[in-house]
């Protein structure tokens, strides 16, 4: 193991978001490549807002997309002795005060300064202030004054804050519980994290944390703060473009794979190159070679991955996959053809497993109803000879695999001039009910010709007796 080790620390107030998903996985991807430590941290301060069932829901996404962590999860909830000891460690050494201006009079400064024009900053009303009185208080620390906090990012590059804009931070609320940026500090340093790697919405956050690294005396990590993804409009990718959560695209039926694929990809390049296992992007991914610009999330884009990724999927495994959503649709194998084959005739056209169960769904329960408007094209009486023909032939055939069926769909055209169109077509309705299947022969193979010859027996019985 290298000395590397990185975290990925979601609040479980929610679902895993695939911003955060992404996150996780340019994380897991350095200690991977590094050898090093990736560990999984449950930010569950906020009380009131972090539930049991976010927490199972981060760890489920997480595991659905094979991002296994080292260490954890750890919970913040589980340190509030820890932090409560580095607020009286700063206390004792004149690095933090206790804060006793109201919540009305905090207003009030901030209303003032802003109509004054200047930065509505805590003014430091009690930075100096001699006796502790026996009141409610927020306990702030006492940020250095002058200069400026520094540090140099690995994909924005350097970054200063001038350090008259950092406030005196509260780092104990008044009810004694810990601070968001209070908390993280002692966190990653008990850890050890030697990078951190989180979403640019934190930039703001890092020089308060880094004076609190030395105030406390801790090393200070590495930063590398990602971009956001936005939606196709340019703006923060929320539930209104669609899905983000990473356990809905699942339930949408698209591959593990290939949503990491994806999301490696969002803000991530390695020359042209758009498809990549896991183990390239292992030894490919280079947090330098992050973009410093959003990026936009495109639906098609990742449709078209998962496309690739269901064609070039075991079929074994794909079958497996599909069984929940043939449920959803109420659909039972049990007694049908075998799902292996039903996979083999639809993978290579599927763009999710909801795409492909839908279309598998004529496999096992006959049609009750027939695509009036397409049977519509074709004379009545055509049609019934067509099905006539094909019975008649399936009848005394040997023939089980798709191009041996198809040989007989020839033979069907040749002995009765018909084309091709005029005979595929009306035993696909037939079949299926609609015009969109895989080819005869395919549909045939898996249904097996005694079941294609009952389906074609009660197309014509539907037509005879309008």
């Amino acid at each position: 193991m290298s000395e590397l080790r990185v975290r990925f620390a979601p609040s479980p107030t929610g679902y895993l978001h695939v911003g955060g998903a992404r996150t996780a996985l340019f994380n897991w991807l350095l200690a991977r490549k590094q050898a090093g430590t990736f560990i999984l941290r449950i930010e569950d301060t906020d009380v009131e807002r972090s539930t049991k069932e976010s927490v199972d829901a981060i760890l489920q996404g997480m595991q659905w997309l094979g991002l296994e962590w080292d260490e954890g999860p750890f919970y913040q909830s589980d340190n509030f002795e820890l932090y409560k000891e580095h607020v009286r460690k700063l206390l004792d050494e004149g690095k933090a005060y206790k804060c006793f201006c109201s919540a009305d009079e905090l207003e009030r400064k901030r209303e003032l300064a802003m109509k004054e024009g200047r930065k509505p900053k805590y003014d430091g009303t009690c930075r100096e202030r001699a006796d502790q009185p026996d009141a409610p208080h927020v306990v702030r620390f006492r940020a250095p004054q002058g200069g400026e906090v520094a540090f140099d990012d690995l994909i924005k590059g350097r970054i200063a804050f001038p350090a008259e804009e950092l406030d005196d931070l509260v780092i104990q609320r008044t009810d004694g519980t810990p601070t968001y940026n209070f908390c993280v500090v002692i966190d990653d340093a008990s850890m050890r994290i030697t990078t951190v790697i989180r979403g640019d919405d934190h930039v703001n956050n890092t020089p308060r944390q880094i004076q609190l690294y030395q105030a406390l005396g801790f090393p200070v990590p590495q930063f590398a703060h990602v971009p956001m993804i936005l939606g196709a409009d340019k703006a923060r990718l929320s539930k209104r473009h669609g899905a983000t959560s990473v356990i809905a695209y699942r339930d949408m039926g698209f591959l593990p794979e290939a949503l990491l694929n994806y999301l490696v990809r969002l803000g991530w390049s390695h020359g042209d190159d758009e498809i990549f296992s896991l183990d390239e992007m292992i030894q490919k991914f280079d947090v330098n070679n992050v973009g410093r610009s959003a990026s936009v999330f495109n639906t098609e884009k990742l449709l078209w991955l998962n496309a690739h990724y269901i064609k070039n999927c075991d079929t074994e495994r794909l079958a497996d996959l599909l069984l929940p959503h043939l449920s959803k649709r109420d659909v039972t194998t049990l007694g049908g053809p075998d799902l292996m084959l039903v996979v083999k005739s639809l993978q290579e056209r599927a763009q999710t497993l909801e795409e492909m169960a839908e279309r598998a769904v004529f496999y096992y329960n006959a049609p009750q109803g027939y695509d009036e408007a397409a049977l519509a094209k074709f004379e009545k009486e055509h049609l019934l000879a067509v099905f006539a023909a094909v019975v008649e032939k399936l009848s005394v055939s040997t023939a089980t695999d798709p191009a041996a069926i198809d040989a007989l769909f020839k033979e069907i055209c040749n002995e009765n001039g018909w084309k091709m169109p005029q005979v595929g077509q009306p035993v696909r309705i037939a079949l299926s009910g609609g015009t969109q299947a895989p080819g005869i022969g395919e549909i045939i193979s898996v249904l097996g010709c005694e079941e294609a010859i009952r389906r074609l027996q009660d197309a014509a019985a539907f037509l005879s007796a309008k």
